[in-house]
């Protein structure tokens, strides 16, 4: 499952998802304080969160980095237009997350 952080809707990022194995996924606009306290609770079986670095506040940003590390999940910030996501996912390898050492934008580089 991934996790998407920030913008309101995702348009044809959810074709993308879709087009590369990652039918699974949960988006989180970023707004609402509520739902940013249950992706708190529900991180169990997250294999990757993105966040879309345009549309959220650095707390925000600062909370979900935090998160991801704690439970050890592979963390990528991008801008939210189809060719950064799809230039992040293919520098991190997209279906082995936690093996992506070329990865500049993957915050879990060799843990």
């Amino acid at each position: 499952m991934v996790i998407l952080v920030g913008a309101d809707r995702l348009g044809n990022i959810e074709n993308l998802l879709k087009q590369r194995g990652l039918e699974q996924y949960r988006h989180i606009s970023g707004r609402n304080p509520k739902l940013q306290k249950f992706a708190r609770s529900s991180m169990s079986g997250v294999d990757l969160m993105i966040l879309f670095t345009d549309f959220v506040g650095h707390n925000v940003m600062r909370n979900f980095r935090k998160l991801a590390r704690e439970n050890k999940v592979p963390f990528i910030a991008c801008k939210r237009t189809m060719g950064h996501v799809a230039t992040c996912l293919d520098k991190c390898g997209y279906s082995e997350p936690q093996n992506c050492e070329k990865c500049q934008q993957c915050d879990m580089k060799g843990k």
